[in-house]
């Protein structure tokens, strides 16, 4: 690996390896009945115990350590009494910073019994997150990854949602370049080896149009159809990406 981004990689593995864990540890407790502020008191717990911190807590005012979107929240769902019931879907994110270097990843719980189409979504995402991964390599184009998802997503009739997008990660929380999640191949800045940032699909149901709460944070479907995320961080390299954001039990 080039010496100039060996530092940045490795760094954002290991603060990407800790939001990871995180979310395996709300798997461990995520059910009927728990909170969503449950889940960010183990979200902040984890990440503390690791020496870390949670990026999202104060940030821009947000007031906790994680956003947890349930069903039809397509983003920033802000954490708080509201008890998860039998057949939720509900996206967890959440960012750990550790020895000044950020790692980002969200990913979607179910509740219960899931119907057929939350689960259908759920795959989808899913599905077209992974595709994105698997092309991105220097000399592709940032496009090609908004082209990969749209073509999915929208093969299976859902729709991608187009007001928020991935982002530059690493010393910075968010920065350039952003990653959208639509788009056709061929546009947009090449990428080069060394680029870190995050691929973080949001894939409704119906149709792909939001709108912000009265909280100034929480994204919903317009439609109130169901919505869906997931989100990893990658670091490029010559002939692939490297995930820095899977889940890995050891840490």
């Amino acid at each position: 690996m080039n010496k100039d981004f060996k530092e940045a990689f490795e760094k954002t593995k290991i603060a990407g390896l800790i939001a990871a864990g995180a979310l395996d540890e709300v798997n461990k407790i995520v059910k009927a009945g728990v909170s969503t502020d449950k889940i960010d008191k183990v979200c902040y717990e984890y990440i503390n115990d690791h020496q870390a911190y949670s990026a999202p807590l104060f940030y821009r005012g947000f007031p906790k350590s994680c956003c947890t979107s349930p069903n039809h929240v397509v983003c920033h769902g802000i954490p708080s009494n509201k008890i998860l019931k039998d057949g939720d879907i509900v996206n967890v994110d959440v960012t750990a910073f550790k020895d000044g270097w950020h790692g980002d990843t969200s990913r979607m719980f179910k509740i219960g019994e899931i119907s057929i189409k939350a689960e259908n979504l759920i795959n989808t995402t899913y599905e077209a997150m992974m595709k994105a991964i698997s092309i991105v390599k220097d000399g592709v184009h940032l496009g090609d990854i908004g082209s990969t998802i749209q073509q999915h997503v929208e093969k299976k009739g859902f729709s991608v949602v187009q007001d928020f997008c991935g982002h530059g990660i690493g010393e910075t929380f968010h920065k350039e370049p952003n990653i959208l999640h639509y788009g056709k191949k061929g546009d947009g800045e090449m990428i080069k080896a060394g680029m870190i940032f995050t691929i973080e699909p949001m894939i409704n149901f119906g149709n792909y149009e939001t709108k912000i709460l009265n909280d100034g944070w929480t994204a919903v479907t317009r439609d109130k159809s169901l919505s869906a995320q997931f989100e990893h961080t990658i670091g490029v390299t010559k002939n692939g990406c490297e995930v820095f954001t899977q889940s890995n039990k050891t840490i």
